[in-house]
């Protein structure tokens, strides 16, 4: 049975794109597994630690060396990234906030790009000088935006600061098969915002069923 963990970013808490997107997920992945192994971590609601210099500090420190303080202010980071470690399956849903991510979910990913832990230099590879540390996991990137053309190849995709960058940071730490489904347009109310909706929930069940999951039965 595949690890699940779902990972929400919006502020919103009602009416958020992003969350109804992870909510199809998660509702058709318990649809086909009756014990569904679904962990939560919310971003958007509460407080994420930012980085300060005792967190730099005793970042770059071997574990054995850190002082209990040190040990105590790396905390938060290691339970973010226990909880990667341990998934199978990570979905991320996360609205467009100024052509990019929420503040949280940037502050997340600041605890988790940690070297040594999710990834290690490669110092004879000058070009990329990085070994991602998080193998064999699959990773889908629920967005929401406001506008639309962020695709590839559409008029916005070069405002796009938004999959492009967690592509990359994931890519880093050693996640390469990643699903991007989005919904556009979500600050419209017309009829291409629910054909945006529809194409969204279908695609995100169809990748269960065809990629990530079996029933129950046939496991």
């Amino acid at each position: 049975m595949k690890k699940v963990l779902v990972i929400n970013s919006s502020a919103r808490v009602l009416n958020s794109h992003s969350r109804k997107l992870t909510e199809v997920f998660t509702d058709h992945w318990q649809s086909l597994h009756s014990n569904a192994v679904i962990k939560f971590r919310e971003l958007g609601t509460e407080n994420v630690p930012h980085m300060t210099q005792s967190w730099i500090t005793a970042a770059f420190k071997q574990a054995s060396a850190r002082s209990a303080e040190e040990t105590e202010v790396l905390k938060k980071s290691d339970a973010y990234i226990s909880e990667l470690r341990e998934a199978d399956v990570i979905v991320i849903g996360a609205p467009m906030y100024n052509w990019s991510v929420p503040s949280t979910l940037k502050a997340y990913i600041d605890q988790i790009l940690r070297i040594n832990e999710t990834w290690k230099a490669d110092p004879v590879n000058v070009q990329n000088p990085y070994i991602g540390l998080l193998e064999n996991k699959t990773l889908f990137l629920l967005l929401s935006r406001g506008s639309q053309g962020y695709e590839q190849g559409g008029y916005n995709r070069h405002m796009d600061f938004q999959s492009t960058y967690l592509m990359t940071v994931f890519n880093i730490m050693g996640i390469h098969d990643i699903h991007i489904i989005a919904i556009s347009g979500a600050s419209r109310d017309n009829s291409d915002l629910n054909i945006s909706i529809e194409t969204a929930y279908k695609q995100i069940r169809k990748h269960i069923d065809m990629e990530l999951a079996m029933p129950d039965s046939a496991q």
